[in-house]
Formats: C-alpha cells, structure tokens, sequence
C-alpha cells in the first residue's frame, strides 16, 4: 500500500469561525491549533500546510481555571540586560486580548518555519465584529 501525500491541487483550506465566550482557553487553544495543522483532514501529512484559517471572535471573553487569572504572568525579553519585561494576565486583558490566544496557541504549533506560516493562518478579534466576512467563514463550536 502507498502513503498518500497530497498535491497543492488537493489541498482544500476552508475558513472556520470560533466564539470564545466563556470557553477555556487551553482546551481552546488546543482545537484551534489542531485545525490549523490541519490535523482534521483525512490527508493531513505533518511536513505540508494543509490546515485551514480560524477567525476568533470575544477574544476578552475567554476564561482561564483555578486562581491562573491572579497568578498568570506573560513574558518578553529584549536580548538586554535587565531587559526581561513581564506582564500579568489581567493587564494583558486589559490591553491586548488578542495576544492571550495567540500566545497560547503559538506555543502548541511546531518551532520551525512551518509553525510561523499557520500561525499566520490564525485571526484574533476582541469584539464581536471582524473583518473576514467576505471569506464566508463556518461556524465552528467547541
């Protein structure tokens, strides 16, 4: 039996939306990365982009478990001494909601050239409203 590996031609990427009211965002996250990877299709191959592209919408609306929204801390370091900036997780609610998926869900794709080009294929927006309708996305819910 041969191992199918598919041609640009076969490869079909749709457009999925996803509401993240009052969902968990790891349990999220992980969904939404496997969809990315493509992972849900029968000729998913793990060297190909054959994922699809996810809209998400309320990204200030979703949850962590436990006590994460005191303790959470998010961190960047500028290559500097003394350069390591921190930020907890109820600031980066307040400021930039969008990073708290895309953060989360970056660290669930590969580490390599592949995982900078699906996570490009992610589309976060704080509010209800976004600007990818005329790719008629699908409602997807998790």
């Amino acid at each position: 039996m041969k191992t199918l590996t598919p041609k640009p031609d076969m490869i079909n990427q749709e457009w999925y939306l996803v509401d993240a009211t009052d969902k968990v965002l790891g349990r999220l996250a992980t969904k939404i990365a496997s969809i990315l990877r493509g992972k849900n299709k029968p000729y998913f191959s793990p060297h190909l982009d054959t994922g699809d592209y996810v809209v998400v919408i309320n990204a200030e609306k979703v949850r962590l478990t436990g006590n994460k929204e005191l303790q959470k801390t998010y961190q960047r370091y500028s290559g500097y001494p003394d350069g390591l900036k921190t930020t907890s997780y109820k600031r980066m609610l307040e400021t930039k909601p969008e990073q708290i998926i895309i953060h989360a869900v970056k660290g669930m794709l590969p580490k390599n050239a592949l995982g900078r080009k699906l996570i490009k294929k992610l589309k976060v927006v704080a509010g209800s409203k976004h600007p990818y309708e005329s790719q008629k996305p699908k409602t997807l819910s998790i």
